[in-house]
Order: structure tokens, then C-alpha cells, then sequence
């Protein structure tokens, strides 16, 4: 690793290598089949040229097809400084590091090294697979099968990226036995810690001049430190944050506190069974971990089997489940005893104590009592139940890390204006006066996309609204022959559209293999989708971002509502409370500015290449209707507007089969 200290690179130099670099035939059109220069990329790469050389910090939006990557990654590499590059899922950690970065450095011919580092459970244990082997209690056959593959990927393996085991399904319970986490990571005690997976990937991490993690393990870096790679950071002379509409959310996240029925439903599984080999002589520590578990399941089912956000308060009312969280807490105290009496036997015991002991503390500080900059609630999912402990603001602990210095900081994403303006996304990380840049999309909206309002829907928030969306799409996606994108606001929604739709395809005769989330994992779902042709995918809210299907398998993407944050939600609702005392307007300051960030994330789907032609549909009166809908229009692409029908139709006719200005015979009306 080259010494702390200034960039090498100075930026008086840095303007002639970019445009010679970015020109049509410069360096990166030598290693980028189809490269083709864009100004706002070279305007984007000279900004963050400058930002790293002056350490300063640059909030940049840059639209879609802009090629953000390509842009910061070139002045990283020309900085030659430690570089740390966050973004927000492992899949774009990925591409990153494995198709972007590889291309830069061609073009560029410099001998930067560079490093892959993700959290460790995306990297096999070699005590907990030998442990878990050696044990002999597994539920399957097939669970023993993947251990089994597992060890003889240990042994040919150099990464132990479990991404690499395409044998092993994503879902299988093995990995749970063959990987470690923060909890159950016996670190420099670990008989294997000479060869551990993760240590390595943090070692070569430690070395690089450039590494790639994604927001997770940033922000367990930068505040937890409970990844143990606390050096990183520090010894940076840069962080580049793509993805950078995730970073409030992570923040949250990473800021509060978490106890959930898998980590205790973990501890209570290892205890059991580090008690047969470790403590078979004490057959009480076995009963507790068993109990435990029943306990934990047993809370589960006294809550609403639906999915449910509470507050604090209402989830300690709740009778049943109140009594049921006392059972269980009383369950976790006899383990944590029980784990105290052998504790002495191994080092796993020992750990075990240590987890139960904090797990006791934190369910008594969440049944407690308030904090004052915080808000405690409850979430159920289908199988589990997560208490939290949430801040209000994360700008003020993430500007102590800002006001640091020593390193430039940049944030880049294609959504982070409301309308025209980035003040909410500064506002909520501490990042007021920082420099900001917008550059527009490349692509040709006027000419490659339209936005299409239908006229008399009911109320969005109707009994009606769902069932009038999906009679709305029908004939439009009969125009566009499938290939459509049907994004919802909630699951319910979705669940219900995807029994209708599925009705009226049978009832017209359509063939439209339909594609629902969480049928198949997310990956091979797009695959499939891509190779139908025609296909329609109905998702909701992990297909509204990240998600790119260019050329003709997507042609549609309609949005069934205006993305506000859901009533129930009791982070948003303290957060609007805390800006009704200071005297501010929650919906103004809060809800639109979120609403906008999230309808232009979905609507990026549409339009990925230069070639793309499609309709956006948005299935929501109040964005035509109501004053604050010329907000939300300006943070979406320049396309022109519709709310008529036969306007929609027409853009999926071939070229001169009817009026392009309107197939009624008159101008098309504005959504606006």
C-alpha cells in the first residue's frame, strides 16, 4: 500500500488525460465494444477529478446512461491513492469489480491493485463447516450433500466466495451452518484463523490501492468496526458512494439497534449443538436451547401472521404477544445461566454466554423505555420478528465522520433531487455545504419514451384502484405485446393484480408468461424474463432499482401509485412528528422529496440504451390533478405526457401507421 499523503496525480494534469481518454477513439473506446463519448460523462469525471484532489466532498446525480461508473473510476485509478468504492448490493459489487474496473485499468495501463471485499457471510467457515460436518445432526440428505460440496470447494477454492459455489442453491440451509457471523466468529481463537476466507479478503483488502465493498460493510466499517476492518477507512484518501439514495437508509439501519428472532433462533441451534459435543454430560443446556427455540417460534405465532410495522407501544399492549415476549425472555435468561455454568468447557460455550448476556440487554433496553433521539418499534415478516430501535437523523453522526477530514468524499447516483433540488438528500447526511452537480441523461426521451396518466381512475387509496390499474393495462399491454414491467407501491397490491391480470390474459387469449416476485429468486426471474420476449414481471419493491433489461424485452413499466412512504410506517411517522415541533411541513419536507427519489428510480427502468422505446405509465390522478404533481414531473426524465389512451396505443404502431401527434386527430393532452 503506497504511503498516507497527497494524490499523486495533480489536477492541473487531469483535464487533457480525460478528454483524451474520453474521446472517440481514446483509450476507453479501445477496451469498451460500442464506446461512444458523452459529454456529461467527461463532465462528471472532471468533477470528480477535482474532488479528490482537493478533498472536497461533491454530490453528484447523474442520469441515466450517463456511465457514472466509467467517470469515477477513471480519476480514482489516474489519483493513485487509496480509494474506497461503496455500492449499494453485492450483484453491482460484482460488476464492478469484475467487468468496469478490469476495462478502466486496460485502458488506463496502470499496475493499480485492487481488491474484492464483502461481509463474512459471503465467505465459508472452515471451523463451522468441519463442525457442522463432524456433528452428524442435519435435517436432510440434500443439506448434508451441500456441506459436502462445500468442503471440496474449501479445498480448490483461494477466495471462499460463496458466490462462487453456483452447486449450492442460494436458499439452502446449509449456508447458515457453513458460514460465520459477527455473533458467532471466534476470531484470533478460531483454530483455523491462519487460513480463514475472510481475514485473507481483509488482508488483501488492506493492501490495495482501491478496494470495492458495498454499503453494508461500509458503514460496519465506518461506525461498528464489528466487520474488523476498521483500518480501512482511516487510511484512505478517498470514498467514492455510488448507489447513494440507499445511504440514508443504510445509515438507519447500521445507527439503531436489532434484535430478531434469527439471531436468537441461531444461538439457541448452536448452543444445542456445541452442548453435544462439548457438554454432553449436561443434558440442562440442550433442554434450555430447545426451549428457547420454542419460545422464540412460539412469539411469532402470537403476532399477526401479516406483515406488520408497530410501534413500540402498541406491540407491548398487545396482550397475547406481550406475555409471549416475557416467556421468551425468560427462556433466554435460563440459557444464558445454563451457558454460564459451562462456559469453562469451550470456546463456543463461552461465546454463546457472551451472546445471550447481549441479546438480555438489548430486549430489556427495547421493553425499557424511550430514547430520546430515537424510535423503537416492531416488525413481523412471514417468518420472523425484528424489535428496532431507529434514529430520527443520521446527519449528525454522519457529518462527525466528514468533518474529520483528510479524505474527499463523493456521492453519486441517478436519483438524488426532488424536482430540481438536492437539499433533502443533503439534509438527511449532514452534507449542506457540499458541492453538487447534476448532468442529464444522454438518452432522447423526447423521441424514445412516453409518459402516459389515464384519465378517471378512482382514488389511489380505493377499494376500486387496483382492480381499475389492471383494467387501465390491459390494452396497453396488448399494444406493446407483453413486455412489461408492472411495479407496485405494496404486496398486497401486487398479490391481488397478479389473480386478476392472470384472469383477463385467460379470458382475452393472451399468451404472456407472467413473472411474480418472489416466485424464483431475483436473478433467474430477469433471465427468464429477458428470454420470454414477451413477458410481464410484476414486482414491488426490490424491482423498482437495480434492475436493467435493455433492448426490446422491456417496453412498459407501469406504476400502480405515487411511491409515498406508507402510513403505518413508524420510523417516517416519529420523523414527521419531529418536523411538525420545529414548525416545518412534514409532506414538503419529508414525504414528496422521498416520493420523487423513489418514482424516478422506478421509472429508470424503462429507457437503459440509446436505442430503447417505451411508455411510462403511472396509474395515479394526483400526479396530472394536484399542485405538488409538477414536483414529481420534474424529477422525471423530459418525455412528453399524455392522458390519452389512444395517444399510448399509438407509440407501439409501427412508424407511420397513424398521426404522431395524435391518432384522434389532435394534439396529445399533457399529463401536467
Amino acid at each position: 500500500m503506497r504511503p498516507a499523503g497527497p494524490f499523486l496525480f495533480l489536477v492541473s494534469h487531469l483535464p487533457s488525460a480525460l478528454d483524451d481518454l474520453y474521446a472517440e477513439r481514446g483509450g476507453l473506446s479501445r477496451v469498451i465494444e460500442n464506446y461512444r463519448p458523452r459529454a456529461q460523462q467527461l463532465e462528471l469525471s472532471r468533477a470528480v477529478a477535482q474532488a479528490l484532489a482537493e478533498k472536497s466532498v461533491l454530490v453528484a446525480e447523474a442520469g441515466t446512461g450517463t456511465g457514472k461508473t466509467l467517470a469515477y473510476l477513471v480519476p480514482a485509478l489516474l489519483a493513485r491513492g487509496k480509494t474506497l468504492i461503496s455500492t449499494g448490493t453485492k450483484a453491482l459489487q460484482d460488476q464492478l469489480f469484475h467487468r468496469d474496473l478490469p476495462r478502466v485499468r486496460a485502458a488506463l495501463g496502470l499496475p493499480v491493485q485492487v481488491a474484492l471485499l464483502k461481509g463474512r457471510a459471503n465467505y465459508l467457515c472452515r471451523h463451522h463447516l468441519e463442525r457442522a460436518l463432524a456433528g452428524g445432526r442435519l435435517k436432510s440428505r440434500e443439506e448434508a450433500a451441500h456441506l459436502q460440496a462445500m468442503a471440496r470447494f474449501t479445498q480448490r477454492s483461494t477466495s471462499g466466495d460463496r458466490g462462487e459455489l453456483g452447486e449450492v442453491p442460494e436458499n439452502s440451509s446449509a449456508w447458515a451452518l457453513a458460514t460465520s457471523t459477527r455473533e458467532n466468529c471466534l476470531g484470533s481463537d478460531c483454530p483455523q484463523f491462519r487460513d480463514c476466507f475472510v481475514m485473507r479478503a481483509r488482508k488483501q483488502a488492506l493492501e490495495a490501492e482501491l478496494v470495492v465493498v458495498n454499503h453494508h460493510l461500509f458503514f460496519a466499517d465506518l461506525w461498528l468496526r464489528d466487520e474488523g476492518v476498521g483500518e480501512l477507512l482511516p487510511n484512505c484518501h478517498a470514498v467514492i458512494l455510488d448507489e447513494a439514495h440507499q445511504l440514508p437508509e443504510a445509515a438507519t439501519a447500521f445507527f439503531g439497534t436489532s434484535v430478531t428472532t434469527g439471531q436468537l433462533l441461531d444461538l439457541a441451534q448452536d448452543c444445542e449443538r456445541e452442548g453435544l459435543l462439548a457438554a454432553r454430560d449436561f443434558p440442562r443446556l440442550g433442554d434450555c436451547a430447545r426451549a428457547l427455540d420454542k419460545a422464540v417460534r412460539d412469539w411469532r405465532l402470537a403476532l399477526p401472521q401479516e406483515a406488520v410495522k408497530w410501534p413500540a407501544e402498541q406491540a407491548l399492549s398487545h396482550g397475547e404477544a406481550a406475555a409471549a415476549l416475557q416467556r421468551l425472555q425468560a427462556a433466554l435468561d435460563a440459557l444464558a445461566q445454563a451457558l454460564a455454568s459451562q462456559a469453562e468447557r469451550s470456546e463456543e460455550l463461552a461465546l454463546g454466554h457472551a451472546r445471550a448476556v447481549n441479546h438480555l440487554a438489548a430486549l430489556a433496553q427495547w421493553r425499557g423505555g424511550e430514547a430520546e433521539d430515537a424510535v423503537r418499534w416492531l416488525e413481523t415478516t412471514p417468518r420472523a420478528v425484528l424489535l428496532h430501535a431507529s434514529p430520527l437523523s443520521v446527519a449528525g453522526r454522519f457529518r462527525e465522520q466528514l468533518d474529520k477530514g483528510g479524505r474527499a468524499w463523493v456521492f453519486t447516483s441517478a436519483t438524488l433531487r426532488a424536482g430540481e433540488d438536492f437539499s433533502h438528500f443533503l439534509a438527511q447526511m449532514g452534507l449542506e455545504d457540499a458541492a453538487t452537480l447534476a448532468v442529464a441523461s444522454p438518452f432522447d426521451y423526447a423521441s424514445q419514451a412516453l409518459l402516459y396518466v389515464p384519465e378517471d381512475l378512482p382514488a389511489p387509496n380505493s377499494r376500486e384502484h387496483t382492480r381499475a390499474v389492471i383494467a387501465a393495462v390491459l390494452p396497453v399491454l396488448k399494444a406493446s405485446q407483453g413486455r412489461a414491467f408492472l411495479l407496485f407501491t405494496s404486496l398486497r397490491a401486487l398479490q391481488w393484480a397478479h389473480g386478476e391480470l392472470e384472469r383477463l390474459l385467460a379470458a382475452e387469449g393472451l399468451d404472456f408468461p407472467l413473472f411474480v416476485q418472489g416466485a424464483a429468486p431475483k436473478r433467474e426471474m430477469l433471465e427468464a424474463f429477458r428470454r420470454s420476449g414477451n413477458g410481464v414481471l410484476l414486482g414491488s419493491q426490490s424491482f423498482w432499482e437495480g434492475v436493467d433489461i435493455p433492448g426490446d424485452a422491456l417496453s412498459l413499466v407501469v406504476i400502480d401509485k405515487l411511491p409515498f412512504a406508507p402510513p403505518d410506517d413508524p420510523v417516517a411517522a416519529a420523523r414527521m412528528d419531529r418536523i411538525r415541533r420545529v414548525g416545518g411541513n412534514p409532506f414538503m419536507d419529508m414525504q414528496l422529496p422521498a416520493a420523487c427519489i423513489s418514482l424516478k428510480q422506478g421509472a429508470g427502468r424503462l429507457i437503459r440504451t440509446e436505442t430503447d422505446r417505451g411508455v411510462l405509465m403511472i396509474c395515479d390522478t394526483r400526479l396530472a390533478d394536484k399542485p405538488y404533481g409538477r414536483v414529481l414531473l420534474k424529477s422525471l426524465p423530459p418525455m412528453p405526457r399524455t392522458r390519452s389512451l389512444a395517444r399510448a396505443l399509438a407509440f407501439f404502431a409501427p412508424p407511420g401507421a397513424v398521426n404522431a401527434r395524435d391518432p384522434a386527430g389532435g394534439a396529445a393532452r399533457s399529463a401536467s
